[in-house]
């Protein structure tokens, strides 16, 4: 097996798949941490491919995005496996036999949470009733080596209490975490607390089972980290110095980006802003242990917006678009000195697209640390698109057909200017009947370190299968595959394109 941890520090030629638990084939309305992802793990292996990057792994809220989640250091319980729970012995398979009847191809969120919300409960009640004290020692265990759990299940309990409202909207007392109520409020939740503690370490021991299981097979794990944290998060609520907030805790700027290739208006995120000031007095010790947190659940991770530790889009509250925002400077180099001194080198990847200035990318390089490149952007005729493989600026690059946010190829062809389906085409000299393809084994052959795809383009997949688009709010992240869509053939066609580029 080649060695994990070197390899972003080393010229390790790799290439992997970009697909997301929720999109794993399961009988219970969404993909899990079961059988799924046991058989994604053994396709990648078949197919010797050595990478599989996933979305932002919290708990998700409103629109369920993984980029807003209500904790950056929880594990999205609805990924936990009910087939899992059954060998744990927390539930029965009587208990799995009336299902109802689940799309497989796409996620109805409402449908499946509530379902599974059930089978979940159900295993905390039969957990109570039949675990020994060594099973109970776990929890506790595993409660007292994360510090952030205390908060997260509070939060989640007062969520629930308070009908789901955001936090700055609950009492007073509870929102501004006046001691003696919090005190009364742990005592008065108890048992939704500890049923938030028990879906906490079961996530957690199901997915370090996977995580060691794709090792052991020779796949490292890029996970990924979005540079913002949601307004309506346990992070938020625990650590208000740290953002900028009003007294009644509303964001009084949120982010964003400025009108882009994605949309006319910008994106507004709306997420509240770091104060930047706060964190240096602490030497960033919250994104230190946030960073570190995340590093124990995957192997490489990948940094969302990463130009925003150099500058970032501050839009004023209230505005319905992103357009009224302005360039506020971001901590740069201090803050990478400050990771690196507590946690040594990271193995980071930069996600630097966009409006992206020569300051970003002093940064970046300073660093030392890969950039990304989207082959979608780079059929512009004039031949120059920094996203072109000709113009990278080293090897030190990460290269995606595309990602989660673009079309699958095959919708992005069928929508494309004819001047850069012509450029495609003659470029790689190639028909266009294959292009999800053509881009996979041009990705494979770039100089770029590490060459990854959207499941969707290995399955040919159109626009109906697109995972994402930014700056439309709700009605996407539904993307589900069946079994039979990973095929034996595609195996052997990327087997194939990794032992001709050297991958």
């Amino acid at each position: 097996m080649f060695n994990i941890k070197s390899l972003l520090h080393e010229k390790s030629r790799a290439s992997g798949i970009l697909v997301h638990p929720t999109s794993f084939p399961s009988p219970f309305g969404m993909g899990d941490l079961g059988g799924g992802a046991y058989a994604f793990v053994d396709f990648l292996k078949s197919a010797k491919q050595k990478l599989w990057q996933v979305l932002p792994l919290g708990p998700t809220g409103f629109g369920d995005s993984p980029y807003q989640s209500f904790s950056s250091f929880a594990g999205n319980h609805y990924l936990i496996s009910p087939e899992e729970l059954c060998k744990q012995g927390w539930l029965s398979e009587a208990d799995l036999a009336d299902k109802p009847w689940f799309d497989p191809r796409a996620i109805d969120y409402g449908q499946a949470i509530e379902y599974k919300l059930g089978l979940l409960k159900k295993a905390y009640e039969n957990f109570k009733a039949t675990a020994i004290s060594a099973q109970k020692a776990k929890i506790t265990k595993f409660c007292n080596k994360n510090d952030w759990v205390e908060d997260y299940a509070l939060f989640y309990a007062l969520k629930e209490h308070f009908g789901g409202l955001e936090w700055h909207k609950w009492d007073a007392p509870l929102a501004k975490r006046d001691v003696l109520a919090m005190s009364d409020a742990r005592k008065a939740h108890a048992d939704t607390i500890n049923f938030h503690k028990f879906l906490q370490c079961e996530f957690f021991r199901q997915w370090g089972e996977l995580k060691a299981y794709a090792n052991k097979a020779g796949i490292c794990i890029i996970g990924d980290i979005p540079i913002f944290v949601a307004s309506d998060s346990a992070d938020v609520w625990a650590s208000p110095d740290l953002f900028m907030l009003d007294k009644n805790g509303r964001p009084t700027a949120v982010a964003g980006v400025p009108p882009d290739y994605f949309s006319e208006t910008g994106q507004l995120w709306g997420n509240p802003l770091y104060d930047w000031d706060a964190h240096k007095k602490s030497d960033y010790a919250w994104w230190c242990s946030r960073i570190e947190a995340v590093l124990s659940m995957v192997d490489i991770v990948r940094i969302d917006h990463f130009r925003g530790f150099e500058s970032y889009w501050a839009v004023p509250a209230g505005e319905e678009t992103a357009i009224n925002g302005t360039w506020k400077k971001g901590p740069g180099k201090a803050f990478f000195t400050a990771l690196k001194n507590r946690l040594g080198d990271l193995p980071i990847i930069a996600e630097d697209l966009g409006e992206i200035t020569e300051a970003v990318d002093k940064l970046r390089v300073g660093e030392n640390l890969p950039g990304m490149r989207v082959l979608h952007f780079a059929f512009q005729p004039d031949g120059k698109s920094t996203h072109m493989p000709h113009n990278y600026e080293n090897s030190r690059t990460v290269v995606y057909s595309g990602t989660h946010d673009n079309n699958t190829t095959q919708g992005w062809y069928a929508d494309a200017p004819e001047h850069e389906r012509d450029y495609l085409r003659r470029a790689l000299s190639v028909s266009g009947n294959d292009v999800a393809w053509d881009l996979v084994k041009f990705a494979f052959s770039t100089n770029a370190l590490f060459a990854i795809v959207p499941i969707q383009d290995i399955m040919n997949l159109g626009a109906s299968d697109r995972m994402n688009c930014p700056g439309l709010a709700q009605g996407w992240w539904k993307f589900r595959y069946t079994e039979d869509m990973l095929t034996h053939h595609q195996a052997a066609q990327l087997e194939y394109l990794a032992g001709m580029f050297n991958r």
